[in-house]
């Protein structure tokens, strides 16, 4: 039986980055470590694996876990995710002011990929953007009925 999600993964470049724009967005750290050894290299399934891991929390207790890879980066070139690619989507978050938590993300290295607009039926407004490593977020304000 499912109990709850714990939290989130994000594999990031540099996680002192990540974690100072997340922090910017109002999540708080829980825990910093390194993680070496048998137990995380079997857990990931990567021999001999060190990896950074930053766990965050949101003010109603959510969670997400940053991680960096020092060990056996992705050297891939650097893109922003598109979102219509399989695997995980996008993170989203539930915010007080859309336009606010917008202007937030581009002032702390993100960027917006549609500007807000209010849903078909008229209970939210949504934008999506990308975090500093080209992670998409969903921003949703819910709106008040008229």
């Amino acid at each position: 039986m499912l109990l709850n999600i714990r939290h989130t993964g994000l594999v990031v470049r540099n996680a002192s980055i990540s974690k100072r724009f997340y922090e910017g967005l109002g999540f708080v750290v829980e825990k910093q470590m390194i993680e070496t050894g048998d137990f995380i290299s079997h857990v990931v399934g990567i021999p001999d694996v060190r990896i950074e891991t930053i766990k965050m929390r949101a003010q109603d207790g959510s969670m997400i876990e940053l991680l960096q890879y020092h060990s056996h980066q992705d050297n891939s070139v650097f893109t922003k995710q598109p979102s219509n690619q399989h695997g995980c989507s996008h993170l989203a978050m539930t915010v007080s002011s859309i336009e606010d938590f917008c202007q937030k993300i581009t002032m702390l290295g993100g960027s917006i990929v549609s500007l807000p607009m209010r849903s078909a039926d008229g209970k939210v407004s949504v934008a999506y953007c990308h975090d500093n490593d080209g992670i998409l977020l969903e921003i949703v304000q819910e709106i008040d009925g008229d």
